[in-house]
């Protein structure tokens, strides 16, 4: 394949799938990292798409500072986040052990599956995931306090970072708006991403559960790097080349 050809290839990559990285096209084509690092600056140059750190994103794409509201959100990939619940019951401690449910509609579909004998203390941030397991007969709710964000319905802020700094628990389970293998982990508001840097802190194993639309996005703020999340959990819809750059980088990725 001639350079021009290979060039025009990748930015049809990159115009599908939204995002590339370096490796990956690197393996497709045959070539070395190098080589594909000049392709992605000459292709940026001709305005065909940008670098980002590790790959290429569209020419049009920026860093997400809008998020979504939490209702709008509720009525999107609703059997991908359920297939991702069921995954993530088997990730649960066993009885009498202790998670953080941090705020999201794919943590709330694990919420809604919780097993009823299971013993179970959980600690969370989000009001909607709290009402639904105020009545479970196996849980120990502790609600983290806070300012509530009404866009994700979940307390956020100082008092919220130090409820949890004297928390220990066994798993936490993370929402995120973004993942990266350059980026890592990410959101568009600062007090969301203080409010899960202080929930990794606070746990003993790190899962993010998220839709596979979650992957190659960047957002405004990263609360967790690659290497300090040990499990993450998406749908079979997810960019196979992003997942095994993940996966080399030391991350387990579970498709559900």
């Amino acid at each position: 394949m001639y350079a021009e050809e290979r060039q025009h290839a990748i930015a049809g990559l990159v115009a599908e799938r939204g995002r590339v990285s370096v490796t990956a096209v690197a393996e497709r084509f045959g070539v070395t990292t190098e080589t594909v690092r000049r392709d992605l600056a000459l292709l940026e140059r001709a305005g065909l798409l940008r670098r980002v750190h590790g790959g290429a994103v569209p020419a049009g794409a920026a860093l997400t500072l809008v998020e979504t509201g939490l209702g709008e959100r509720h009525g999107t990939r609703i059997e991908a986040k359920r297939k991702i619940a069921a995954v993530a019951l088997d990730l649960l401690p066993g009885m009498d052990g202790s998670v953080i449910l941090d705020g999201g509609t794919t943590t709330a579909a694990l919420a809604d599956v919780l097993p009823p004998d299971r013993r179970l203390y959980v600690a969370t941030n989000s009001v909607p995931i709290a009402a639904r397991l105020s009545a479970s007969p196996g849980v120990t709710l502790h609600l983290l306090g806070g300012r509530v964000r009404g866009i994700t319905q979940t307390a956020v802020g100082d008092s919220t970072v130090r409820a949890m700094e004297d928390l220990r628990v066994d798993v936490v389970f993370l929402g995120t708006n973004g993942i990266s293998p350059g980026h890592g982990f990410s959101t568009p508001d600062e007090a969301e991403a203080a409010t899960k840097r202080a929930m990794v802190a606070a746990a003993q194993r790190v899962i993010v559960l998220a839709d596979s639309s979650k992957i190659g996005r960047e957002h405004l703020v990263r609360f967790a790097a690659v290497d300090d999340v040990d499990v993450l959990v998406t749908d079979s819809e997810a960019d196979p080349s992003v997942v095994a750059e993940l996966e080399t980088m030391g991350i387990e990725v579970l498709v559900a």
